[in-house]
């Protein structure tokens, strides 16, 4: 019987069909657009919302329509015709001047003097006057390049009047009036016909001559030359400060750039040169004169400008007051002059100077002091590293003097300043952590000066945040943005928390005391209103919270470390560095470098001691100096007997005192593990004064590594012990090096270390590591001695050992049957089968390799049968060894007579048959390791 929907039901399917029936259509007339489109040329755009790899969308309210109509193809872009008149311009006037060109060489002499005259000056003039006449219409492209034709007829212009009118006179000459002349010329026309852009900047680069043409046409010196170069460059600045333009700008600064530039150069090489104060003095006046010429720009110009013109202030600065003294010192003091002028420029903080250009200055003077400090490095690395030569010939003598300790080549007589500028430097930053909150008060007026903002009203720099205004009232870090010059202080009020900017510490409504992330002046969790360089919350990392602008900087406890740290380790470089350049007595240079550790290890005791996070860089800063001072000074010791036991026990006795002082922490550790790396050393030595040999000498340098495990014994679980014994456990290593070369010796000291390590696995802490390597530290000196003894049959040695091992173990898993099969007969079954594998793979008979793959193999099967793991791997790792020893021949014999593409071929067949059948291996593998982690 037929079923009959209802007609209601039946409605819906047909719609349903219907729909599907114009989607398919609406996909087969895409296709059939998409084909017709592919059939035509490649148009080359395609049409809006046209997507051939996807037939297209339909569109909202009519299934399957598309989104644009079928078939739809753009016509072609006509080209602009604004840039095809630039491109017929462009080639007409460059033709004209072609042609202009061409006349004024190749034709001006068949003419008279009228007919020059006449022609050049109409075709001058009608050049100049047509771009009025096209202006006024409209035309500016046009004009624009009658213009560039005009200009080159004024340059044409003025070569034929030198060389009918004037050929006489000086070429240098000639060429300044001449670029004067135009350059006014050009620019009354500029200014005349303003909508040119042209006739200005043209003008600017032809104002770039006349001076330095001059100067030069004049036979004028140097000096001369330089002034004309800085009038050009001042002359440029004005222009663009206040041209008309910004193409006149740029080129004013460009060609102001080069100009400036090159006066500064030869005012620099000039007082480099001079031969005395006064010969000096005048290039100084050049130098000093194009600093305030810099300075007067950077006054109004922006902040990349304004920051560029006070370090070019900066330099120019240094180079002439610093140029006058340099000149009347010896050449290796110069540095001292430039250095002093460098930091005398940090005064610019008490100067009205604006924040930017006084930010260039200050980059000046960070700048003279980073360059002098690198021109101290050299000497400061040859005494550090010098007496690495005397690990070559320890205990050869004592050199003369300290400059032979360190066997440098170095001209130490230009290095005499390099001592005074390390201590000039390093007592600025001592002076500068001792006196760190003035120093900030100092800074505050720079920091917190107000910058002209981009429409030219002053925008805050977060004065009040230094103070400028009552408590609660301070700026935020969005009224001081870095872009503007701010100082983007974090926190705003004067308690930590406070909220948006100018609202007294008074958090906003739903703030909670802190400004919403990313809002203009949010205050950064815990600032307060103190500056970000006066010091905040001791401990609080400058990276910690706060806006992006306070993020970016560190803070003051940072920058006061930082500047501990660097006062550090300048003071120590410069009197090890005197101490070279004054050529101290060897003794001397020994004793001073050690005085210098102890002083460094005082330093960083004490301040590791106080607790004051603030401070944190400075010890650590002279933890590390300590070390490399203490490396240095026992390198240098090694010329003399008596100096090397002198100074080893020294530093062994100041690191392990200071060790004791030290609070727990990391240091401490550092400074045990010193004091261990010591006493190693001063026991090398006690066995090259016995004069041992370096096997007989070993088992005295154990006697550290002893120390060491009792001072592990009688600490536990301090932090300390850990690393001493980690040192002492190298030290020990060092000692079986040392008797490697002695087989005897090296399983005496085997044996040795081996107590060392049963004595360590008395404390349960250190069981698990130290007790299995004892073990094998037992084993395998019984191994050396076996062989330095010559024993062909071990197993009458080994055996004695292993069956009651065995017996052991087995008593041990019936009492415990989970103990693990590695603990229980693993040290019996190694004791035997090990040296027998040894020997078998140098026994030229069978027999042995025989007996010990049968004992292997029945190791094996007991492993396998009753689930016993160590069993099992060390009876088929005996098995698989053994069978490769005794078929090792017969594979070399087969393998020299196949083909040499066969075994390349095997291998990457047999990797093609682990890839097709990777994840089952993989597979294979887990059970594998599941089944062997589940044996005991």
């Amino acid at each position: 019987m037929e079923h009959v929907p209802p007609p209601a039901e039946e409605l819906a399917r047909l719609d349903r069909e219907l729909a599907e029936l114009d989607a398919r259509r609406a996909q087969l007339l895409t296709r059939r657009a998409w084909l017709l489109a592919a059939l035509r040329p490649p148009a080359p755009t395609a049409a809006p919302g046209w997507n051939p790899s996807a037939w297209g969308a339909p569109a909202a309210g009519r299934p399957g329509a598309p989104a644009q109509p079928w078939g739809y193809v753009p016509p072609k872009q006509p080209s602009a015709p604004r840039s095809a008149q630039n491109v017929l311009l462009t080639l007409g006037g460059l033709l004209l001047t072609i042609a202009a060109i061409a006349f004024t060489l190749v034709s001006w002499g068949s003419m008279g003097i009228g007919g020059r005259s006449a022609v050049l000056a109409l075709v001058t003039v009608g050049a100049l006057a047509a771009p009025a006449v096209l202006l006024r219409r409209g035309l500016t492209a046009t004009a624009e390049a009658l213009a560039a034709l005009a200009l080159v007829l004024t340059l044409l212009d003025a070569y034929a009047v030198h060389a009918v009118a004037a050929p006489d006179t000086d070429g240098l000459g000639f060429t300044a009036v001449a670029a004067g002349v135009l350059a006014a010329l050009w620019t009354a026309y500029g200014l005349a016909l303003g909508k040119l852009h042209l006739p200005l900047p043209a003008a600017v680069v032809l104002a770039q001559w006349p001076l330095l043409f001059g100067a030069w046409a004049a036979g004028a010196p140097a000096l001369v030359v330089g002034w004309a170069l800085l009038a050009t460059a001042v002359l440029d600045g004005a222009i663009a400060l206040w041209g008309k333009g910004t193409g006149t700008r740029v080129t004013a600064c460009l060609g102001g750039s080069v100009m400036a530039f090159s006066a500064l150069m030869v005012g620099l090489t000039l007082s480099v040169t001079a031969s005395g104060p006064l010969g000096a003095l005048a290039p100084g006046a050049l130098l000093l004169t194009g600093a305030a010429a810099a300075l007067a720009g950077a006054w109004r110009a922006p902040r990349g400008f304004a920051r560029a013109g006070g370090v070019v202030a900066g330099l120019a600065v240094v180079a002439a007051v610093g140029g006058v003294p340099a000149a009347a010192v010896p050449e290796g003091w110069r540095v001292l002059a430039y250095l002093l002028a460098g930091l005398a420029l940090t005064a610019v903080v008490r100067t009205r100077l604006p924040r930017n250009a006084a930010i260039g200055v200050l980059v000046t003077s960070a700048a003279v002091v980073a360059g002098a400090l690198v021109g101290a490095l050299p000497g400061l690395a040859a005494v550090l590293l010098g007496p690495v030569t005397l690990l070559s010939d320890v205990w050869a003598g004592s050199p003369e003097g300290f400059r032979a300790a360190v066997d440098s080549t170095l001209p130490w007589s230009e290095l005499a300043a390099a001592p005074v500028v390390l201590a000039v430097s390093a007592g600025l930053l001592g002076s500068a952590y001792r006196w760190w909150p003035s120093l900030a008060r100092i800074a505050a007026p720079l920091i917190a000066r107000e910058e002209p903002g981009p429409g030219g009203k002053p925008e805050s720099a977060g004065a009040a945040a230094y103070g400028a205004g009552p408590a609660g009232s301070a700026g935020a870090p969005g009224t001081g943005t870095p872009e503007a010059g701010g100082a983007a202080v974090p926190g705003t009020g004067g308690e930590p928390g406070a909220g948006t900017a100018g609202t007294g510490g008074t958090p906003a409504p739903g703030a909670s005391g802190a400004g919403a992330p990313g809002a203009p002046g949010a205050a950064a969790p815990g600032a307060s209103g103190a500056p970000w360089y006066a010091g905040g919350r001791a401990g609080a990392p400058w990276y910690a919270g706060g806006a992006p602008a306070a993020r970016r900087r560190p803070s003051g406890a940072a920058l006061r470390g930082a500047a501990g740290a660097g006062a550090a380790v300048l003071g120590w470089g410069a009197l090890l560095l005197a101490g070279a350049v004054l050529d101290v007595p060897y003794a001397v240079a020994v004793a001073g470098e050690t005085v210098l550790v102890a002083g460094l290890l005082a330093l960083a005791v004490r301040r590791a001691g106080s607790g004051r996070d603030a401070s944190a860089a400075v010890p650590v800063t002279a933890l590390v100096v300590a070390l490399a001072g203490a490396v240095s000074a026992g390198l240098l010791s090694l010329a003399s007997e008596g100096a090397s036991y002198a100074v080893f026990g020294a530093l062994t006795a100041l690191f392990a005192g200071a060790s004791v002082r030290a609070g727990a922490g990391v240091e401490r550790a550092v400074f045990a593990v010193a004091a261990t790396v010591g006493g190693t050393v001063l026991t090398g030595f006690a066995g090259r004064s016995l004069e041992l040999a370096p096997h007989e000498a070993a088992p005295l340098v154990l006697l550290v590594p002893a120390l060491t495990v009792l001072f592990g014994a009688r600490l536990r679980r301090n932090p300390v012990a850990l690393p001493v014994e980690l040192t002492g456990a190298l030290g020990a290593l060092v000692a079986v090096g040392l008797a490697v070369p002695d087989a005897p010796f090296l399983a005496l000291v085997l044996a040795l270390c081996g107590v060392l390590a049963a004595g360590a696995a008395v404390r349960p802490e250190r069981r698990p590591v130290a007790g299995y390597l004892a073990a094998a530290l037992f084993v395998l000196a019984t191994w050396v001695r076996l062989a330095a003894s010559e024993v062909s049959f071990p197993e009458a040695y080994t055996l004695p050992v292993t069956v009651p091992a065995l017996v052991v173990g087995f008593l041990r898993r019936r009492k415990d049957p989970e103990a693990s099969s590695w603990t229980a007969y693993g040290p019996g079954l190694a004791a035997t089968l090990l040296p027998s594998l040894a020997v078998a793979w140098t026994d030229p008979d069978w027999q042995r390799p025989l007996l010990l793959g049968v004992a292997a193999l029945v190791v094996t099967l007991l492993g396998a049968r009753h689930r016993l793991q160590a069993l099992l791997l060390l009876g088929g790792a005996v098995l698989a060894l053994d069978g490769l020893h005794e078929l090792a021949p017969y594979v070399v014999q087969v393998a020299g007579a196949l083909p040499r593409w066969l075994p390349p071929a095997l291998a990457g067949l047999l990797l093609l048959v682990v890839g097709a059948t990777y994840e089952q291996r993989l597979r294979d593998a887990r059970r594998l390791k599941d089944a062997l982690g589940r044996m005991r």
